[in-house]
C-alpha cells in the first residue's frame, strides 16, 4: 500500500529507531558488532558466574570439577547456544515467531517468554538487594560490621534523629535509603548464637525477614525504593531498544572485569589468600568427586542456566544481527569468555574468604556458602575486615549491579520484542511506550517480593520457574530442531549465513544436535525431578501452599507448548493440510 494513500495507516509508519543504514528496516539491527558482543556476554555473565561456580567447585573437589564443566561445555552447552542464536538470526524474529518453522512448537516460544518474565521479576529484586548495599557502603564502619550500638561510627547517627546532621553530604543518600529501617532497630550487645553481624544485618535490617511465608508483613520500603530505581535502570536503558541498550552496555559488561581484577588482586596479597584459593582450585583437588553422578549434573546444570539457555533471549538479541553475520564464531567467543569469567571470579571470591577464614580461625568450607548467602552475608563480611573497607564493598556491589543489569536487559528485550513481534502494525512505532508499559507492570508484580517474606517468594521463583522449565524448553528446541524441522535443513540454513562448511566441520554439531545434546538433557531433567526435595531458606520450610503455588507457576509456563500443539494440529486438519513443518 502507498503512504500517500493511507498516511495514517499504523503499518506504514517507520520505527523511529530503525536506523537509515539497518539492513532490516522493519526492525533495525544492531549499531556495530561490537555491541552485540558486549550485550551477549553480558547477558550470559550474570550473578551466577561469580556466586554460584565458585561454590559448585570447592564443593566438589575443586579443580577437578573443572573437568566434567569442560565437557558439558562441550557436549551440551556451545551446541545449544550455537543452535539458539543461529535460529533467531536466520528468522530476524523473536523467540515465539521463529517457531513459525516449526509450527506445533510454537508454545515453546510461549514458554520462554514466560520464563523470561518470571525471570525479570525476581531478578530485578536481588539487583535491589545490591543497590540497597551499595547504599549502605558509604559509611564507616560498613553497618554489618558493628556488633552493637556503643561502636563508633556513622552508624550510631542512626540511631537518633537529633543527630543526623553529622553525617555529611556524602552520605545523605545512605541515611535516606536506611532510616526507615533504623529507626525500628534496638541496640543490642550480643548476637544469636552462632549468628554473624553481617546475617543478623540481611536478616533483620536489611530484609526485616519474617519467620515464614505465611507471615507477609508489609512492604519494606527501603527495598521498594531500591526495586523502583532499578526498573527505572533498565526503563532508562532500554528506551530505545537496542539503540540505547547497545551503548550502556560498554560500561556495564566491562566494568564487572576491572572490579574482579581490583578485587583479585588485592585478595591476594592478604593473609590467608593461598589458602582460599587451595581450597577452591588448587592442591585440595580431589579427582575421586568425578565418579559422583551428582558432581556431573551439577556442571551441566551450572553451564546450562550459566549460557541462558532456553530463556529466549539468545534469539531475541540475535534477532537484531546482519543476516550474514558470523554467528558461528560469536558463540564460541561468548561461551568461553562467559566460562573463563566462572572461573577467574573463583579465584577473586576465594582470595578473600581465605582472608576471612583467617581472621575467624575457621575452616573455609564454613566461611564460604552459596547464592545469596555468599553475595550478602559471607562476601560483605570479609570485605568488612579490610582496611577502607567502604570502598571495597561500593566496589563489589557495583560489580553486582551491573552484571544484574545486563542480564535484565536481554529478558526485558525479550518480552518488548515477542510484543512487537505480535503485533507491528501497533506497537512498532511504540517501542519506548511499549518498554515503560513492561517495567511498570514489572515493578508492580515484584512488590510481593519486597515484603517482610519477599525472600521466601525469591526462592520460590527461583526454584520453580528457573529449573525444570528451561530443561524442558531446552529439549524440546533442540528435538524440534535437528528432527521436526531437519537437521541438515537447519544447517543449510546456517551456511546461507556464515558459508559454505566442509562436513568434518558439521560432524560434530550433527553428533551434538541429534544424539549427544538431547540424552544429556533428558539425563539431566529425570534425575533432577528424581532427587526433587521440597524447597527451604535456610532451616524454614515452605508451607503446602507455597509449593503447590510453585508447581502452579511451572504448570502455567508448560501447559501452552501441549495447547498450541493440539491447536496446530486442529488447525491442520481442519484445513487437510499438514502445516508442521511450513514456515
Amino acid at each position: 500500500k502507498d503512504n500517500k494513500t493511507f498516511p495514517d495507516n499504523e503499518s506504514n509508519k517507520q520505527d523511529p529507531h530503525v536506523g537509515q543504514e539497518d539492513e532490516n528496516t522493519d526492525r533495525g539491527n544492531w549499531s556495530s558488532k561490537r555491541e552485540y558482543m558486549l550485550s551477549m556476554i553480558g547477558y550470559a555473565v550474570g550473578l551466577g558466574n561469580v556466586w554460584r561456580f565458585p561454590y559448585l567447585a570447592y564443593k566438589h573437589g575443586g579443580g577437578a570439577f573443572l573437568i566434567p564443566y569442560t565437557i558439558m561445555l562441550a557436549v551440551a552447552g556451545l551446541p545449544l547456544f550455537f543452535m539458539e542464536s543461529s535460529f533467531g538470526q536466520f528468522c530476524s524474529q523473536g523467540p515465539i515467531n521463529v517457531w513459525k518453522a516449526v509450527p506445533i512448537l510454537q508454545g515453546v516460544g510461549i514458554t520462554m517468554m514466560l520464563v523470561s518474565t518470571f525471570l525479570a521479576i525476581y531478578y530485578n529484586v536481588i539487583i535491589a538487594y545490591s543497590i540497597y548495599y551499595l547504599f549502605a557502603s558509604f559509611q564507616y564502619p560498613l553497618p554489618w560490621s558493628v556488633k552493637d550500638c556503643n561502636s563508633t561510627g556513622l552508624l550510631d547517627c542512626f540511631f537518633s534523629k537529633e543527630t543526623l546532621c553529622c553525617i555529611s553530604i556524602a552520605y545523605n543518600i545512605t541515611a535516606a535509603a536506611l532510616n526507615v529501617t533504623a529507626e525500628n532497630q534496638t541496640c543490642q550487645n550480643e548476637f544469636t548464637a552462632g549468628q554473624s553481624p553481617s546475617e543478623k544485618y540481611w536478616d533483620e535490617v536489611a530484609l526485616q525477614r519474617s519467620s515464614s511465608m505465611n507471615e507477609t508483613g508489609p512492604v519494606v520500603w527501603h527495598l521498594a525504593l531500591c526495586l523502583l530505581l532499578a526498573w527505572i535502570l533498565v526503563g532508562a536503558a532500554l528506551f530505545k531498544g537496542i539503540k540505547s541498550s547497545g551503548k550502556v552496555v560498554y560500561f556495564t559488561a566491562t566494568f564487572p572485569y576491572v572490579v574482579l581484577f581490583i578485587l583479585l588482586i588485592r585478595g591476594v596479597t592478604l593473609e590467608g589468600a593461598k589458602d582460599g584459593i587451595e581450597f577452591y582450585i588448587g592442591s585440595k583437588s580431589n579427582l575421586t568427586k568425578l565418579t559422583d553422578s551428582e558432581v556431573w549434573k551439577d556442571a551441566a546444570t551450572q553451564i546450562f542456566f550459566s549460557l541462558s539457555i532456553a530463556w529466549g533471549g539468545l534469539m531475541a538479541l540475535s534477532s537484531y544481527n546482519k543476516f550474514y553475520n558470523n554467528c558461528y564464531q560469536d558463540s564460541i567467543i561468548v561461551c568461553v569468555t562467559n566460562c573463563g569469567t566462572s572461573v577467574f571470579a573463583g579465584f577473586a571470591i576465594f582470595s578473600i574468604l581465605g582472608h576471612m577464614a583467617h581472621v575467624y580461625q575457621r575452616p573455609v568450607s564454613e566461611v564460604a556458602n552459596a547464592g545469596f548467602g555468599l553475595a550478602f552475608i559471607a562476601y560483605p563480611d570479609a570485605l568488612s575486615k579490610l582496611p577502607i573497607s567502604p570502598l571495597w564493598s561500593i566496589l563489589f556491589f557495583v560489580m553486582l549491579v551491573t552484571l544484574g543489569l545486563d542480564s535484565q536487559f536481554a529478558g526485558i528485550e525479550v518480552i518488548s520484542t515477542c510484543l512487537q513481534d505480535a503485533y507491528p502494525k501497533l506497537l512498532k512505532s511504540k517501542r519506548g511506550i511499549v518498554t515503560t508499559a513492561v517495567c511498570i507492570v514489572l515493578f508492580l508484580l515484584g512488590l510481593p517480593c519486597v515484603t517482610r517474606a519477599g525472600i521466601y517468594w525469591v526462592n520460590l521463583i527461583d526454584t520453580f520457574c528457573a529449573g525444570w522449565i528451561l530443561l524442558v524448553a531446552g529439549l524440546l528446541e533442540v528435538l524440534g530442531l535437528s528432527v521436526l524441522y531437519g537437521g541438515n535443513r537447519f544447517i543449510k540454513d546456517i551456511e546461507m549465513m556464515i558459508g559454505s562448511k566442509s562436513t568434518l566441520f558439521w560432524l560434530w554439531w550433527r553428533a551434538c544436535w541429534f544424539f549427544i545434546t538431547p540424552v544429556i538433557l533428558s539425563i539431566i531433567l529425570v534425575w533432577s525431578l528424581y532427587t526433587f526435595t521440597s524447597p527451604t531458606y535456610g532451616s524454614v520450610a515452605y508451607p503446602d501452599w507455597g509449593i503447590s503455588l510453585g508447581w502452579c507457576l511451572t504448570a502455567f509456563s508448560l501447559i501452552w507448548i501441549p495447547i498450541f500443539a493440539v491447536w496446530k494440529v486442529y488447525y491442520c486438519c481442519c484445513n487437510q493440510s499438514c502445516c508442521l513443518h511450513s514456515f
